[in-house]
């Protein structure tokens, strides 16, 4: 039987166990924007057709432009981070890879999924989450020791002067961009491959043709191409993480780390605190490494009342 990971979400499982309905939960435990992308109109085909393949390079122009990718590279667009992520580990050379830990745990499962040894130090391949998940530390080029070196940056678009883009240019390094994150669009289900073009051949043989909908490909060139949406929610994002602070200071917990999707928070008893938070229908995110880390996505702007009375309670 394959062992369920660790992860946010989960909000079926956290209604069964204290009531309520999706409506009235305000589910905190991952790292979404919670004012996603508006969605576009729709192209008389989009839902019936096979994506075509102009839809498909005007999608990759665009995240081409927004992510200023070095023309020496290429890109691949698949269904999600996590598609790619699973099949990385099938596609580069070693068997033992060093991925800092804490950090998103898709990673590990992946190489160790096929045969890869955790490994801290080595110089075969190494994976970095840019910021991390969950501590929110930002890594430099020094930090890709390895002959292979994958980036996440699943969580990067909230401080584009951050990226490592233009270390794919070097041999062995690689970016993973996730749409769902930045846009609030997670269900779309759309993930970024930046890297050698030899590459990103062979992964683009392995995703197969039709990979990314005809849905998704419009909805993600139109966000691409909408730097004022960008912009804007960047500001508001960084606003209300200094909200998110204040008030749970307020109430005695300390700043850990994060970005500007998430806080990570130090607090006296984490389970306590995602219980007390859970039966006003709020659902958190724990881990089990630590029994003092809490973490928090952001409130959508109408549901910080919620928040603010459980934590007064």
């Amino acid at each position: 039987m394959t062992q369920q990971r660790d992860h946010g979400g989960g909000l079926d499982v956290a209604i069964a166990r204290w009531g309520g309905t999706r409506e009235t939960w305000l589910d905190l435990s991952t790292g979404i924007n919670p004012v996603p992308f508006p969605l576009p109109q729709f192209s008389a085909d989009c839902w019936t057709a096979l994506p075509d393949a102009n839809a498909q390079t005007a999608l990759l122009d665009a995240a081409r432009k927004f992510w200023a990718i070095p023309e020496t590279v290429d890109i691949i667009a698949a269904p999600g981070a996590s598609a790619l992520i699973s099949r990385i580990p099938s596609l580069v050379s070693g068997n033992a890879v060093d991925i800092p830990q804490p950090t998103y745990n898709e990673h590990a499962a992946a190489f160790r999924a096929q045969g890869w040894d955790m490994s801290d130090g080595t110089d075969q391949c190494r994976v970095i989450v840019h910021p991390n998940n969950p501590t929110g530390q930002f890594w430099t080029a020094d930090d890709l020791t390895a002959q292979t070196n994958i980036i996440d940056e699943s969580f990067c678009d909230i401080a584009p002067d951050r990226t490592l883009i233009e270390q794919t240019t070097k041999t062995g390094n690689f970016v993973l961009k996730s749409f769902g994150k930045f846009w609030g669009l997670a269900g779309l289900r759309l993930g970024f491959l930046v890297g050698a073009p030899e590459f990103i051949a062979k992964m683009r043989d392995y995703i197969g043709p039709w990979a990314v909908s005809g849905p998704a490909l419009e909805t993600a060139t139109a966000a691409l191409q909408d730097l004022d949406w960008a912009q804007s929610t960047r500001q508001r994002l960084a606003d209300d993480c200094a909200r998110l602070d204040a008030l749970m200071s307020k109430h005695g917990a300390q700043l850990e780390g994060g970005c500007d999707l998430f806080r990570l928070y130090n607090v006296d008893d984490a389970q306590a605190w995602h219980e007390r938070l859970g039966k006003h229908q709020i659902l958190t995110r724990v881990f089990p490494y630590s029994d003092t880390y809490l973490r928090l996505g952001l409130p959508h702007p109408d549901r910080w009342a919620q928040l603010e009375h459980a934590l007064t309670e």
